[in-house]
């Protein structure tokens, strides 16, 4: 049989430091020294070397929407954990900023924030592309996910007004891991698809012969197909987070 192309693979990029713009899904996360946070000073992305991790921005401190995100974060933090995963949050802020605002939010919600939070003075955003020129030094709503390799795997952009969606970003980072760890693609609404529930995509072939070798899979029960490019099988999950508890 000859060579298996690999679709669903990420293409990774030999972008450097160097060569300018922001970095785009596929590319290395930028390495990033003396990244000053509410837990020390760390490098980025070694600091997560081996780990995946969510680095996400908020427009700023003691603002009403981001204090309702810091409050989901930090519930959903086990789930990430779960996952391998880390968070770590930014803003244009003042690292004393941060202290109070976790401060005030402990006082307030009983909550404590065990993530770190960057200090940034525009540097970081600006390389991450964080920052809408007609914002001022208000850095967007935007999520990065980066796999234990240091690749960005995902980024997601929400406007002001409107607040992140916890569970899809928990669901983003367990799904590229299964990918990864499956070699398999995930449907729409994973693991709640109505027509396909929590079952993962197989790669549709790629020559005559993997078609061949398809359909003697399928035979085989392997798995399921409703054509031989749209075949599925069943995957079942090692560990439960808050995602899957009503499952």
């Amino acid at each position: 049989m000859g060579h298996k192309v690999k679709i669903y693979e990420v293409r990774k990029t030999k972008k450097t430091d160097e060569a300018g713009g922001m970095p785009l899904i596929g590319d290395p996360f930028p390495k990033i020294k003396n990244v000053k946070t509410t837990q020390g000073i760390i490098k980025l992305p070694k600091e997560y070397k081996g780990k995946w991790f969510v680095l996400f921005s908020h427009p700023a401190d003691f603002t009403p929407v981001c204090t309702t995100e810091f409050l989901e974060f930090q519930r959903h933090y086990i789930d990430f954990k779960l996952l391998n995963c880390e968070l770590i949050g930014l803003s244009v802020d003042q690292v004393t900023s941060h202290l109070k605002w976790i401060e005030w939010i402990k006082e307030n919600f009983n909550i404590r924030i065990e993530f770190p939070v960057i200090a940034d003075n525009g540097e970081i955003a600006s390389k991450l592309g964080l920052i809408h020129p007609a914002k001022g030094t208000n850095t967007v709503r935007a999520v990065i996910i980066v796999d234990p390799e240091g690749i960005i795997r995902a980024m997601i952009y929400y406007p002001q007004e409107l607040g992140r969606n916890l569970s899809e970003i928990v669901r983003a980072v367990e799904g590229l891991r299964i990918a990864d760890d499956e070699k398999v693609a995930i449907p729409a609404d994973w693991p709640l698809n109505r027509r396909f529930g929590s079952n993962v995509i197989i790669p549709p072939p790629q020559s005559q012969e993997e078609i061949i070798e398809r359909k003697q899979n399928v035979e085989a029960g392997e798995y399921a197909c409703i054509d031989w490019w749209l075949c599925h099988k069943p995957w079942f999950k090692k560990y439960k987070t808050s995602e899957w508890k009503e499952l």
